[in-house]
């Protein structure tokens, strides 16, 4: 008979398998939408990639529709947006970010957040009001994005995001709290 703590031995064997490369890390139905081309979008895109999200560039505007090679360009919300994509807007001065952010809210992703700092007030959310989008919708845009890593790059702020994205699907604090 196994006992719980040969269960545990397993587990964590099986967590030093993926961490070794050596097992696959079970990250399908990961769906990572950035919105707006941007050098943050870029970084995303690629680096979550490598943590197993299939990524999408969203960008309304067809002259600005360029992504790193290899990843998905559309010019409207991808039709299969579902419980398992998180959208990251990368850019929070374009004019035509409420109007997104509306369309956006009308589907059921798992998690939407706005780049933009706390010290600045979201120009946004009056706007979405005035677009006819309900509280609760409102209530769903994250801002801001990512944990407080101090990050100031395209690159870094890319990494802050993936790990809040990523504390926030394994239902983690993030940070350095176990």
């Amino acid at each position: 008979m196994a006992h719980s703590h040969d269960a545990h031995a397993h587990d964590a064997d099986a967590l030093c398998d993926v961490a070794h490369g050596e097992a696959a890390a079970g990250a399908e139905g990961r769906t990572l939408v950035a919105v707006f081309a941007s050098p943050v979008a870029d970084y995303l895109l690629r680096y979550g990639a490598d943590l197993g999200f299939r990524g999408i560039l969203f960008e309304p505007d067809p002259g600005r529709a360029a992504a790193p090679k290899g990843f998905e360009v559309v010019t409207t919300p991808p039709a299969d947006l579902d419980g398992t994509a998180d959208i990251v807007l990368t850019d929070h001065h374009r004019p035509e970010l409420a109007a997104v952010l509306h369309e956006l809210l009308a589907h059921k992703c798992r998690w939407i957040g706005v780049m933009g700092s706390p010290r600045h007030p979201a120009p946004y959310l009056q706007a979405l009001a005035e677009l006819g989008s309900r509280e609760e919708d409102i209530a769903r845009v994250h801002r801001p994005i990512g944990l407080n890593i101090g990050s100031r790059t395209p690159p870094e702020i890319a990494v802050a995001t993936l790990a809040g994205l990523l504390a926030d699907r394994n239902g983690r604090p993030g940070g350095f709290a176990f």
